[in-house]
């Protein structure tokens, strides 16, 4: 795969993009992004905003609303180089899901409202789509939204809010009518965090992180501007959303960069039997082998996808064929950490293990049992399943 991107073009484009996060990407950003998965706004704020100085805020964004006007090979240049560097992720719900949909669907006055505060990192958003019984099974929801006068009035629950606790925003899925078929009947809002009614309350995942929160909302009134694209068409909406945020799931630079780095543990973690680095191990060269193996094949199936972006054709069903992929990938990296680390993978945080956990193993705890979950979200890995035998196997 390496032949498509070995091209004067795209080898200075690397070198720009390699010297610019040498350049204002900073130690402690580094530092912070290493150590684990739940960093604080402030620093993922601070580091939009640099990118954003730079112009390069969004770039799968069009030119026209702040994009970059970058194709999508130097897209994925880019987004591998900022994993290789250790770079932070951002606003993901902002960049990736919120302001394209706004583009897409936003009428003109929500566009200029909402677009440039997630270009420079000022407002950050959360997606309010699943519910205590409704994760997999969106269309169920009961969230609802009544006409009141000029305002909607919203009550019910949303959980598995990520990085709510973080968010100034929501866009949030809610039942508008309740006398149609559940796909029928659903609208997007828009939700100021601070708004009356809206109740955070914290969860604590398995990594002793807080990156997920359960809201509440008590007679939530918000105006008809609020509304993203046309009343009742929600479920299009959340299709498309969710197709986009299938394929970003598929993580396969940040993917590559963890596979790397599990060389790197393995060449400095000695084998307690021999003495030497676990890296001359025959077991550990099998699993590496086949982890990047399997990365290989993940990597050309996200270029398949990129290449037919780049004629306009935008993912369908092969978005779920990713996030299975991706997502199960993820998993074996950290488990492959885990046994590499052996006593020194139960420890969550440096603080505990002073003098057991080398340099190099932090952050690997956390990332395993968080990513417990990335075949859950965004549609569980068996959903995905049954998406590939009806949309593509035609069963």
């Amino acid at each position: 795969m390496s032949g498509i991107f070995d091209t004067p073009e795209l080898r200075a484009f690397r070198s720009q993009v390699r010297n610019f996060l040498r350049d204002h990407l900073d130690d402690e950003l580094v530092h912070l992004t290493r150590g684990g998965l739940h960093m604080e706004r402030a620093a993922m704020a601070r580091w939009q905003a640099t990118l954003h100085r730079q112009g390069w805020a969004a770039p799968h964004w069009p030119k026209a609303v702040g994009g970059t006007g970058w194709n999508a090979l130097q897209r994925y240049i880019f987004e591998e180089e900022c994993a290789f560097a250790d770079a932070p992720l951002g606003d993901v719900h902002g960049l990736f899901l919120a302001g394209p949909m706004l583009i897409a669907e936003g009428t003109e006055e929500q566009k200029a409202r909402y677009l440039p505060r997630i270009l420079a990192g000022e407002e950050f958003w959360c997606q309010g789509f699943s519910e205590p019984n409704s994760g997999s099974d969106l269309a169920s929801l009961k969230t609802t939204a009544r006409l009141e006068g000029d305002h909607w009035v919203i009550n019910g629950q949303k959980t598995w809010l990520s990085s709510g606790h973080h968010a100034d925003l929501m866009f949030c899925l809610v039942r508008t009518d309740p006398t149609v078929k559940p796909q029928q009947g659903l609208s997007i809002f828009i939700l100021d965090m601070k708004d009356p009614g809206i109740t955070l309350q914290p969860i604590w995942t398995m990594d002793e992180g807080h990156s997920v929160n359960a809201v509440f909302f008590d007679n939530v009134r918000v105006t008809q501007d609020k509304l993203i694209g046309r009343l009742n068409e929600g479920w299009t909406y959340a299709k498309e959303l969710l197709a986009r945020e299938r394929v970003n799931n598929a993580q396969a630079p940040r993917t590559k960069r963890d596979i790397l780095e599990l060389e790197r543990l393995a060449g400095k973690l000695l084998d307690e039997s021999t003495g030497r680095p676990l890296l001359e191990s025959a077991w550990v060269q099998r699993r590496l082998g086949a982890l990047t193996m399997d990365f290989l094949g993940l990597e050309s199936a996200v270029l398949d996808v990129i290449a037919r972006q780049m004629q306009g054709i935008e993912p369908g069903a092969e978005a779920s064929s990713l996030k299975i992929r991706g997502s199960e990938l993820q998993q074996r990296v950290t488990e492959t950490a885990m046994s590499l680390l052996g006593a020194a993978g139960v420890v969550l945080s440096p603080t505990y293990g002073e003098g057991l956990l080398a340099p190099e193993g932090r952050g690997w705890a956390e990332r395993h049992f968080f990513r417990r979950v990335v075949t859950i979200y965004a549609g569980a890995n068996e959903i995905q399943k049954s998406i590939i035998a009806k949309a593509i196997l035609d069963m």
